[in-house]
């Protein structure tokens, strides 16, 4: 594992750090995507299963697979009451282990940064999406100030902390991904911007739940207790804390849809 590589092996730390993000974001995306009822669905990089969840309450499908590289996640997501019936495989994104033309809709849930070839990415889920079907995703605006944890995360890198990032960062960009479904050969393309908020109950909570961030936790954990204390500070200066001490966060992410010819 180099450095800079960001795994996420803690279902349940995932889901108090980012899971609660992703449903936010989801059902502002699915209420944007309304997809019809009773479809094949495939989930690449479904994670703990926060936003397979959702499609199962939200979208009604006729089956649903989700596909992600770590079992660890995997494990969480089975363990989920709604997605009993839910078939989930460890894998690749840039390699789907599925037969040409098996899904109605294919979605990438803040996933396609993550994948080190998006393009890739992309043109596999082409490929196992049949005519007429959906290929979809969103994904947070990173470089464009988007990510929740934006403040933490440029707190950070302005101390010279060696912050691991996504192998394709930009990927999340309205424009970059309204390119991809482009080359990809994708039909009726539309793009979707996405705002939502969080609110903690007060800064030990924010604190407490990025403490459990697969990437961002550890290298508070390695700081020095006394610069920690100083950092902890700066952070709290730099939130958005109403008159009841809670901590307001957001987020920004971009979505994009297009249809297979």
């Amino acid at each position: 594992m180099t450095t800079n590589e960001i795994r996420f092996d803690d279902g349940a730390a995932y889901e108090r750090y980012m899971g609660v993000w992703s449903q936010f974001a989801g059902k502002s995306f699915l209420e944007w995507l309304a997809p019809q009822p009773a479809k094949q669905w495939l989930d690449i990089g479904c994670g703990n299963g926060a936003f397979t969840e959702m499609l199962v309450e939200s979208c009604s499908p006729s089956t649903i697979d989700g596909i992600d590289p770590s079992e660890a996640q995997l494990a969480y997501a089975r363990t989920r009451p709604f997605l009993s019936a839910a078939l989930f495989q460890q894998g690749d994104a840039m390699s789907l282990p599925y037969a040409d033309n098996s899904f109605d809709i294919a979605v990438m849930p803040l996933v396609i940064f993550f994948v080190p070839d998006p393009a890739k990415g992309v043109a596999e889920m082409v490929r196992v999406v049949r005519s007429g079907g959906i290929v979809t995703a969103y994904a947070w605006d990173l470089l464009g100030g988007g990510f929740p944890y934006d403040v933490l995360r440029t707190e950070l890198i302005s101390r010279g902390v060696n912050v691991p990032s996504p192998p394709s960062p930009n990927a999340g960009n309205r424009q970059v991904l309204q390119e991809l479904w482009l080359q990809a050969g994708l039909q009726d393309i539309e793009t979707y911007e996405i705002v939502v908020q969080r609110t903690f109950s007060d800064f030990d909570d924010y604190w407490s739940t990025v403490l459990g961030a697969p990437s961002l936790g550890a290298q508070l954990a390695a700081m020095p207790v006394d610069e920690l204390v100083g950092f902890k500070e700066v952070i709290r200066s730099r939130l958005t804390i109403d008159a009841m001490g809670r901590v307001v966060c957001s987020g920004r992410a971009n979505g994009v849809r297009g249809r297979v010819g």
